[in-house]
């Protein structure tokens, strides 16, 4: 799978997660084989610094604009800020094997990944390809 993202939507995302010690977190909106925009949303986890919890406040807002027609959530972004810009235990836990997108940023480093079933219900995370225009 191929997902392209503009340099203006990463340089956003990466510039986010740079500003904050703990793990930031947001949601990816488009359609298909492309991100279009995103919505920043506060991280409510308990522990900020090792885990990400999208603000569901945000969440079921972003849910009400796409059921009235308006930008599509197509997956998430989130920050490993002492780690690398691969799924984690926690998030495979966390995860539905839904192809949704995981876009995860380490630094300068982004990586994408698509949340699938293993076989044995739970969740896979395959690498996708990013394309930056």
């Amino acid at each position: 799978m191929s997902v392209t993202i503009s340099r203006m939507l990463l340089d956003q995302i990466q510039a986010i997660a740079a500003a904050d010690r703990a793990e930031v977190c947001g949601l990816l909106l488009g359609a298909a084989g492309r991100i279009d925009a995103i919505a920043p949303a506060a991280n409510v986890a308990p522990d900020p610094a090792r885990h990400f919890e999208l603000d569901p406040v945000a969440l079921i807002a972003a849910h009400r604009v796409a059921r009235a027609g308006g930008a599509q959530i197509i997956g998430h972004y989130h920050s490993h800020p002492s780690g690398v810009a691969v799924p984690s235990a926690t998030d495979a836990a966390c995860a539905a094997p839904d192809g949704s997108l995981w876009l995860i940023v380490a630094g300068a480093d982004a990586r994408l990944w698509v949340a699938q079933g293993d076989g044995a219900a739970g969740v896979r995370f395959a690498p996708a390809t990013l394309r930056v225009e």
